[in-house]
């Protein structure tokens, strides 16, 4: 996948959420200009034409969420090969987040347990793809250093093989996320539009 892909599958997200939420305005025009009495009900057409993307949202800020712990024995030694990964400030943004900061060709990573986010050059538009290591018995960090070593070795084949969950505005999803992701959110985005 190129950025070419990336921005055609953002317009084709596009059309597939305004596909589902247009139809939905269309009638609450529909409803109020047909009887003043109808307006309750154009109102709650237009909360559904709303929640459409929401719910979209929702799912794809899922994919920065913390799977969980294991012994800390394990993790303690998964941390040491995640440190050797990343660089100081991208091991700072893990430890507060769970989210490690990857600079790539198609944008800036995020890249958690579940899964990764791909906030697009300009940081306006995020990807979130949902993508885990098979073996859910490894600690934490080491899911995130397959995702993270994966995504090295072949961005293009990452963001091909990986399940998109959502495409679209940054603050949409933003507000989907705990705070820390937040934070890390806010980081990729300034690192996008500087890029």
């Amino acid at each position: 996948m190129d950025a070419r892909s990336l921005r055609r599958v953002g317009r084709l997200w596009t059309l597939s959420t305004a596909a589902h939420a247009v139809p939905f305005v269309a009638a609450a025009a529909v409803l109020a200009l047909a009887a003043p009495i109808l307006i309750p009900f154009a109102l709650l057409c237009l909360v559904h034409a709303w929640a459409i993307p929401e719910l979209y949202a929702a799912r794809g800020a899922r994919v920065a969420k913390r799977v969980g712990g294991h012994r800390a024995g394990a993790e303690h030694v998964a941390l040491g090969l995640l440190g050797d990964l990343a660089d100081h400030r991208a091991r700072e943004l893990h430890a507060r987040s769970g989210l490690m900061l990857e600079r790539g060709r198609l944008g800036v990573w995020l890249v958690g347990e579940a899964g990764a986010l791909l906030v697009r050059p300009g940081g306006r538009r995020v990807h979130c793809y949902c993508v885990k290591a098979t073996d859910s018995a490894l600690p934490p960090s080491d899911r995130l250093a397959h995702l993270l070593l994966a995504l090295r070795t072949d961005e293009a084949g990452f963001a091909t093989v990986a399940n998109l969950a959502f495409s679209g505005a940054c603050w949409r999803v933003r507000r989907r996320l705990v705070a820390p992701a937040r934070a890390a959110l806010d980081a990729a985005v300034a690192r996008a539009r500087t890029s």
